[in-house]
């Protein structure tokens, strides 16, 4: 399987917002990354529709 075809700086910031090592991210299947892609658009959409009121 060869690396994910995307800048560093895409890598970087993917990385840091799905807490993986930049290794494990470039070697992750693309199946599995578009997942946890998906499950981080729901839950930043969520976090938007419906914020907390203290």
């Amino acid at each position: 399987m060869k690396p994910l075809q995307i800048s560093p700086e895409t890598a970087i910031k993917l990385a840091e917002q799905l807490k993986v090592p930049l290794e494990h991210l470039m070697h992750m299947p693309q199946h599995i990354l578009l997942q946890k892609l998906a499950e981080l658009a729901k839950a930043s959409s969520s976090d938007v529709s419906n914020p907390e009121t203290k």
